[in-house]
Parts: C-alpha cells; sequence; structure tokens
C-alpha cells in the first residue's frame, strides 16, 4: 500500500507540475504572439499579401509562421494537459489545430516564395529556409500518420498503442525543429535591423519562442512520466 501510495502521489504531483507548466506556457503564448505583432507593425510597415510593396508581403511569413505554425503546434500539443474534457474530445482538438497549423504553415512558405518573386530574389538559399521546408514537410507527413494510426475506422488498438511513443516523440522533434527555424530567420533579420531597437525586439521575440518550445516539452515530458 506504501508503494501504491507512493506511486499515487508521484503521479498526482507529475500532474499538478506539469498543468502550471502548460499555464506558463500559455503565457509565452501570448507574449510571443504581442511581440511579433509589435515587431511587424511599428518596425516593418505592417502584413498584406496583397501589397506592392515586397517588405509587407515578406511579413505575412513570419506572421503566419509564429502565430500560425509554432504556436498552434505547440497549443495542439497541450490539448492532452490543458482541455479538461474526455479524452476523444481531446484528441479531436488535438488533430483539428494541427490541421489549421499545418494549412496556415502551407500559406507561409507560400507568402515566403511570392516575397522572393517580387523582390527578384533566390529561393531556399539560407539555413533558414532548408529548416523551414523541411519541418512543414515532415509535419504534414506526422498529421497524416497520426489521422490513419489514431481515427481511421478499424485500425486495431494495439497498432494505435504501438504507434503512439512514435507519434508523441515525432511530433515533439518536429516541433523542435519549427523552433530552431524560426530562430535562424530571426538571426537573419536581426542581422539586418534598420536599429539596435529593432534588433534588441527581434531577439527578445527569439527568446520567448524559445522558452514557449522548452515549456511545451517540458509539460510533454511530465506528461508521459504521468500517463506511462
Amino acid at each position: 500500500m506504501a508503494i501504491g501510495g507512493g506511486i499515487i502521489g508521484g503521479e498526482g504531483h507529475h500532474s499538478v507540475v506539469a498543468a502550471r507548466v502548460a499555464a506558463a506556457a500559455h503565457v509565452l503564448f501570448l507574449t510571443t504572439a504581442v511581440l511579433m505583432l509589435v515587431w511587424l507593425l511599428r518596425f516593418r510597415g505592417g502584413i498584406n499579401i496583397q501589397s506592392d510593396d515586397p517588405e509587407q508581403i515578406f511579413n505575412v511569413h513570419p506572421f503566419v509562421m509564429c502565430w500560425g505554425f509554432i504556436l498552434l503546434l505547440g497549443e495542439a500539443i497541450l490539448a492532452y494537459t490543458t482541455i479538461p474534457m474526455d479524452h476523444r474530445t481531446q484528441k479531436m482538438v488535438h488533430m483539428l489545430v494541427h490541421l489549421v497549423a499545418l494549412i496556415l504553415a502551407i500559406f507561409g512558405v507560400y507568402a515566403a516564395f511570392k516575397f522572393h518573386d517580387a523582390a527578384v530574389a533566390p529561393d531556399l538559399v539560407s539555413l533558414h529556409s532548408w529548416l523551414g521546408i523541411l519541418a512543414v514537410a515532415l509535419f504534414g507527413l506526422q498529421w497524416l500518420f497520426g489521422f490513419f494510426a489514431f481515427w481511421l475506422p478499424g485500425t486495431h488498438e494495439r497498432t494505435r498503442a504501438a504507434a503512439a511513443p512514435a507519434h508523441v516523440a515525432g511530433g515533439l522533434a518536429i516541433f523542435m525543429l519549427a523552433v530552431c527555424a524560426a530562430e535562424t530567420g530571426l538571426v537573419q533579420k536581426s542581422g539586418a535591423a534598420a536599429s539596435t531597437g529593432e534588433a534588441k525586439l527581434i531577439n527578445v521575440t527569439g527568446i520567448f519562442i524559445l522558452l514557449y518550445g522548452v515549456a511545451v516539452a517540458t509539460a510533454v515530458a511530465l506528461r508521459k512520466a504521468f500517463f506511462y
């Protein structure tokens, strides 16, 4: 009984800590989103995919990739920790938010290519672009894998149980790859910033994106300690 009580107590502790870390991640989510908006609106002239100004077209890319890909990706991962509903509802939210993130990521890549076309600049020449394309491509495959493994009718429960660890680990790895891609992109923009104030804001935004990634990964690790 003492051993069982210790295990239950440990599980409860992991669950509480995971929820607190997830709450911290939500705060980092909001802070990062606001910082990104301030940068694009205050220092870069706004966001407009239909603009004649190539820079405004480009601004769609970091806006969509930050808000729509990295932040939503993290929130979808956190769905199991933060949504107080039944497991099936959590799975549904997880899948649908990931789908929205994938659609927005594809749109963000389109915005980057449209900017290069408008600015007469070459495509896919930076490490940032390579990491970004890889992250989006792997994420698309991960979403398809998750759909067929966990939502397709007729999939055996043992198959789902066997696929779950690879799905969790792969999803988290892709999320961190997306964070790395964002960091390399911000490094490029920080080096080319028009003022010291803009460079500092870009750097602070990059730090908050990194902290968000760490918080999401920590919440997942704690939740796995609770459930497995």
